[in-house]
Formats: C-alpha cells, structure tokens, sequence
C-alpha cells in the first residue's frame, strides 16, 4: 500500500515533471514530505503563489508540457487564480494543485474554507477535488491531458489533508501516444485554389502557430510562394522577423502601418488565430476573403467570422497547402512591402533620440543590439509591450513573452525566471513597467536564492503608464495615476541582486552589455519618457498609415 500524497508525486514523476512552483501550507505537508523524496522533481518555493503560477504557465509555454504550482487551500488558492487565468486564456499548459481541509470530518469548522473547485472551473479546463486516494492516477493523467491538448491551459487538483495519507494499493498511469488529426483534404484544396486566384494574399501568425514544426513549414511556404506575412503579439518570432517578407506585429488593433498592409490583400490566411487576442484586423461584410487555420473551428465573433475553415494539425495543414501551391504571376505585393518600408523609415527615425529619460524607441533598439539571437525577453505589461511588440525584431519563436491574452501586470520577472531555468545557457531579460514589477518584485528574492542569470530593466515613470496614455487620448485630465517609488537600487541590493540606475542615454550599451554578461540578478532602474507617446500612437502612424 502507498500513502495518497507519495502516489501523487508518482503520478508526477511519470508525467515528467522537473519542478513544483508554490508555497506550502499546513494542508500540503503530507504532499511536501512525499515530495521531499523525489529524486526527480525540484520543489521551487517562491514568495507569492502567483509568482509561482507564473513561472509554471512559462514553463508550460516554453516545453509544451504543464508546469506545476502549489499552494494551500483558500488564500493560498486565490492567489492562483490570476495565474490560471493568464494560462488558460494565453495557452499554456500549467497543472495548479491545492490543499484542502479534511473532507470526511470537520477538523476548524468553516475556518479558510471556499469552494476552490468551483473557483476554479470558468478559468481552466479541469478542476477536480480527490476524495479517494484510488482516483489519483486517473484524475491526474486527465488533468495533464486536458492541459496539455490544443488549446493548452490550466489544470486544476485538490488534495484534501485528510486525503492525501489514506493507503491505497493504486499506481501511476503511463501517458498515452496520440497524435492530432489532420485536415480534411477538401478543406485544404479550396483554401489553395482561393489563395491562387487572389491578387495579393496575406499570411497573419496567431499564438496557435507558434509550435517547433509549425514555424518551419511556415518558413517553407513563404520561401515557396513570397506571400508576406504578418503576426499578432502571440505570434511574435514563430518566424525570423529579419525575412524581407516580413510586415511588422500587430501591436495596435488598428491605424498601424501593417494594418495599411492588411487592407492591400484579398485574401488573408489566418493561422493559429485565437479571439482571445486583440483582433490583427477586423472583418466586415465587405472585407477580404479570410481562411482560418487551426487547431480548432473558429469562434465566431461580430469582427471575426472566416469564411473558409481549414481545422486540424496547424503544421500538417501548412505542409499540405506547401505541396499543393503554385506561386501565381498575377500576385501583387509591392503595396504590402511599401507599407512596411514606411513604417521601418518611421521606426528608424526616432531610435537615435539620446534624451534622458530615455526614449522609448531608443531602449527598444539598445535593447535588441544588447541581446544575443537566442536571447529572451519577458515582458511585463504595460505601454513599452507596444513599443517592443512594434519594433524590436524577433529572431526565433519564444524569444519574445508577452501576454495579449489576459494581458495581466506583475508575471514579467516570474517568466523571466522559469526561461532562465529552462534556457539555463542562454541571456535572459525581464523588461517591467515600475508599477508591473512591483507587483511581484519580491520574487528577485527567489532568482537571487536560486542563483539564476538575469537581467531585470525596470522603465521607471512613477505611474501607470498605460493607462495615462490611454487617459490622454480620451480627453481626460492626467489624474490618478502616478505614485512614488523606492530607491530601486538599493531595493536590489537589498535582496543580494546588483543594482544599476541609468543617468544617460549614453551609458546604455555598456551597461546592457555588463549585466548581460556578468552572473547574478541584475536590476537596471531606467527612466522613461512616454510624453510623444500619445501623438506617435494615436496621430501621428494613424495618419501616416492612412496616406498608404
């Protein structure tokens, strides 16, 4: 006979799991003394659960396979919740287990208790309470199943005290082999006859797309038929945005200069598009021919309703369309590419500004020379993700994380932290908004404890920057929003981090440089100036765009 808790982490270890993110409470200790005699999986204590959640859904994102978190029952478990939410509707896997109060006898009457599982259920794709020790294998194999299948998501288990060490004579499940089906033939044959009569098709690169194979057949198509391509923010880097038939990210959801492109196809091929994101572009009764491809049928949507669905295997669907397709004469793209050249014109003309605060475009352009080609950035949220997401050039898929799903402050350390120690070789850089990085900043605690390399660049402006802009351009009075900081320097120091503040625009590439080559956890307290952001954003590329 096994105790339910030392089960558990069996079921675990066969699920390949590397690592529990969470804090413990009294109701996990039978769980954390089972996990305490695990050779193979690593218990990753954090200082909140929702950083925790955080660095489980990141890992999720990076592998493919559920991260794991921890916390006990009621507040424990709530502060889980704006991590299950940021995993299920951005589409990573990421398995949450709870602890629960004895289920067959009150042991503090009502004390702590919540229906976690019915919390739960709207934000994840599987919530179950163990109330027999036998179920465990199975409930668990169906939790990381269902977290791991298209579309990824959130999981969720508890394990109530009184549960996890009953006896049981039950064993772990072996994950089975399955493959996704793929698309219909037919389907595949009328999207390529209306991407062949079309004058000028588009590809648009949605999160769904950003899968290994997918990436590389998508390279093989655009190489094939010189059809330009263009990406959500989720999408971002599932192809090498150095590629001349690259169009820019749609950062914006609309009066961009890639949406200028958008308006010079006939038909747009929309790949791994969710609604969950902002719209790339909207429909209308009048609109382009539009041919959604992925894993799932579209969700109908008054700005989104395709009227070709190709559904299946995302990779397979592209390599068969690869095969069938003959690159037409008549294909015009030279509108497209125009509107890209401008907008490159437009990105190149402010990255020289050297004023202090610095400029947003200037960072973003540092910050991508600073970074090597397999570098990553975490991005917290916030007005710079649209700077970054617009201007700073992806080379490879998951080199940029940000979150156009829920799009919730505080997870940019946390997915820093989790590429770190899934990337261990490779230069890792969290880039958060002052009030963003608070939210969470006592995780440095952690990446400090667990000798992580990274580089945090903290854009300091002593407000929420986001919303200021968005006050400005509705009219409203700057009011509301601004706040004090400490000294970040000092506050990274406080937690054995180095700490550095920038003084010039000057000093930027040698002190990207540094951090990025030194050891440790480095906090850069950089000053930002989002004054021109409301006339660049809001005026300025609408008009330029529109002149296209």
């Amino acid at each position: 006979m096994t105790k339910a808790s030392d089960l558990l982490v069996q079921c675990l270890e066969a699920e390949g799991v590397e690592y529990v993110f969470g804090v413990p409470g009294e109701e996990n200790l039978d769980f954390l003394d089972s996990l305490s005699r695990s050779s193979q999986i690593r218990l990753i204590l954090t200082r909140h659960e929702q950083g925790a959640g955080f660095m489980a859904a990141t890992y999720g994102r990076h592998t493919g396979k559920a991260g794991v978190c921890l916390a006990t029952l009621g507040p424990g478990a709530t502060n889980l919740v704006t991590a299950a939410a940021y995993a299920t509707l951005g589409g990573m896997p990421m398995l949450m287990i709870t602890g629960q109060k004895p289920i067959k006898k009150s042991k503090q009457g009502r004390f702590q208790i919540l229906d976690v599982v019915d919390m739960m259920r709207p934000i994840t794709k599987y919530t179950h309470q163990f109330a027999s020790a036998d179920n465990i294998p199975a409930r668990t194999r169906e939790a990381f199943r269902l977290a791991q299948e298209e579309k990824p998501g959130a999981g969720h288990l508890e394990l109530p005290e009184d549960i996890a060490h009953d006896p049981t004579d039950s064993t772990p499940l072996k994950p089975s082999f399955v493959r996704r089906p793929c698309a219909d033939v037919k389907s595949i044959a009328e999207a390529v006859r209306v991407i062949e009569a079309a004058r000028a098709p588009i590809l648009v690169i949605g999160a769904g797309a950003n899968r290994t194979m997918t990436s590389r057949i998508l390279c093989a198509l655009i190489d094939k038929t010189g059809i330009p391509f263009l990406t959500t923010q989720l999408g971002k880097g599932v192809i090498d945005e150095r590629h001349p038939r690259f169009l820019g990210c749609a950062a914006l959801s609309a009066g961009d200069f890639v949406h200028a492109a958008i308006r010079k196809a006939d038909v747009i091929v929309n790949i791994g598009h969710d609604v969950i994101e902002k719209p790339p572009f909207f429909m209308s009764a009048d609109c382009a021919t539009v041919i959604h491809m992925s894993f799932r049928s579209a969700e109908v949507d008054p700005v989104y309703f395709p009227q070709i669905e190709v559904v299946g295997d995302i990779a397979n669907a592209v390599w068969q369309i690869c095969e069938a397709i003959t690159p037409q004469a008549q294909w015009d793209f030279a509108g497209m590419l125009a509107a890209r050249a401008a907008e490159v014109a437009h990105r190149d003309a402010a990255i020289a500004d050297m004023r202090c605060p610095i400029y947003p475009q200037h960072l973003v352009d540092q910050v991508r020379g600073a970074m090597p080609d397999d570098g990553i950035i975490a991005l917290d949220n916030g007005v710079y993700k649209i700077w970054f997401a617009r201007n700073y050039t992806a080379y490879g898929p998951n080199t940029v994380l940000l979150d156009n799903a829920l799009a919730t402050m505080g997870a940019g350390l946390p997915s820093a932290m989790a590429s770190a120690m899934v990337y261990p070789g490779r230069k890792v850089m969290a880039i958060c908004g002052d009030g963003g990085f608070m939210m969470n900043s006592q995780e440095m605690e952690t990446a400090v404890r667990l000798g992580l390399d990274i580089t945090v660049l903290v854009l300091n402006d002593n407000s929420y920057g986001m919303i200021r802009w968005k006050q400005a351009n509705m009219g409203f009075a700057d009011w509301g929003l601004t706040y004090g900081n400490p000294d970040f320097v000092a506050y990274a120091q406080s937690y054995g981090a180095h700490g550095h503040r920038v003084t010039s625009a000057g000093m930027l590439p040698d002190l990207l440089a540094h951090c990025l080559s030194t050891p440790g956890v480095h906090l850069i307290d950089c000053p930002v100036d989002y004054s021109d952001n409301d006339r660049i954003l809001n005026n300025d590329i609408k008009a330029l765009s529109a002149a296209l």
